[in-house]
């Protein structure tokens, strides 16, 4: 009833005072037909500037002191749903139309707001998630986004590794706890952070599953772990646990959640599991994965953790060295002393 099927709905209420300077905001002004006749921004650094050639207001009483609007959009972020619902209100009080987004202020949660804009005899529209397409193209949807999270931003103080590896079950549990024991071993306080629902045991320092959360929400959630656990703990050293792989074939779904669990930890450095003769996924290998790793993210692999439980006789940490170049380890009976040395070299080679 109240959500936008095309950008002819959306030119009917022309002009508009647009509420949000980022990406949201620059999009909608970008659309065919679209009139933008003001900006507005609860940001001060952006107050007073200019934003796609127009002033930025401070409010919307400021911004219709100096423009004639028939119509507002709000295009605010997950997480400003307080600062949509005052300018819905107040823009429908002032005879305004509305136009929001389901990131800001999803209409279907806001009953009351639609009953408002039916007595100020103004139209509110949604511009929604269209799960109604996703319905109609695969046959089932959520009842509503799954994107929840708000976005953040946020500079680690602490060096973050991440641990992936070139399918499932290879070792990337096994290999995030060793690197944290070894890290404690030498006096150091490591942090380590489990995107799974099974990385319960020590010395973990708190799991959750990332593939729980929509891939939009992933990397936020990531972020806002390690951001958690230097509030907390002050580690010197992080490590994230990755799931799945970039390359393996055969089970595409994991892969984003893979690379988006990688965009998130925006990682220092990488060590990648591998099991040879794996009995049932089929990885791709230790090269591709390096390289999609390196590709997605502008870090580096330093080492490889091997798991040996399905290798043949002829492999062992010296075959892998020797192959790839660069420092093996076969944590399951040797720890993560070498690994973890092969991140130390790497760190002082960066500073």
């Amino acid at each position: 009833m109240y959500s936008v099927d095309s950008v002819k709905e959306l030119q009917d209420l022309n002009p508009y005072i647009v509420v949000g300077c980022g990406g949201g905001g620059e999009k909608f002004s970008n659309l065919e037909g679209i009139e933008t006749v003001g900006f507005i921004d609860d940001d001060p650094r952006k107050q007073g500037t200019l934003f796609c050639g127009l002033k930025v207001s401070s409010s919307l009483e400021e911004c219709l002191e100096e423009v004639s609007a028939k119509s507002i959009v709000i295009m605010l972020p997950i997480g400003a749903e307080g600062a949509a619902l005052k300018y819905a209100v107040k823009a429908i009080d002032s005879g305004l139309n509305v136009v929001c987004s389901f990131r800001s202020l999803p209409v279907s949660e806001n009953p009351s707001l639609s009953k408002f804009a039916s007595a100020k005899n103004v139209q509110i529209k949604e511009i929604g998630p269209r799960l109604d397409v996703v319905e109609k193209i695969a046959g089932i949807a959520p009842e509503r986004s799954c994107e929840v999270l708000p976005k953040i931003s946020y500079t680690p103080k602490a060096p973050v590794i991440f641990v992936g590896g070139t399918s499932q079950e290879c070792g990337k549990r096994t290999t995030t706890k060793a690197l944290g024991i070894e890290s404690a071993k030498r006096g150091l306080t490591p942090a380590i952070i489990s995107t799974d629902e099974m990385g319960l045991e020590e010395p973990t320092d708190f799991n959750f599953r990332a593939g729980s959360l929509s891939a939009m929400d992933v990397p936020a959630a990531v972020l806002s772990a390690i951001k958690y656990v230097e509030e907390v703990k002050n580690p010197d050293i992080i490590f994230i646990e990755g799931q799945s792989s970039l390359t393996e074939k055969g089970n595409p779904h994991p892969r984003g959640l893979s690379a988006a669990i990688l965009i998130g930890a925006a990682p220092d450095a990488v060590i990648i599991g591998h099991r040879p003769n794996h009995p049932y996924r089929e990885p791709r290998g230790i090269v591709e994965e390096i390289r999609a790793i390196e590709a997605v993210e502008p870090t580096k692999v330093v080492g490889i953790s091997i798991n040996l439980k399905n290798a043949g006789l002829d492999m062992d940490e010296c075959y892998f060295e020797h192959t790839y170049g660069l420092p093996v380890q076969d944590v399951y009976n040797n720890g993560a002393s070498k690994l973890l040395d092969a991140i130390f070299d790497f760190l002082e080679e960066k500073e």
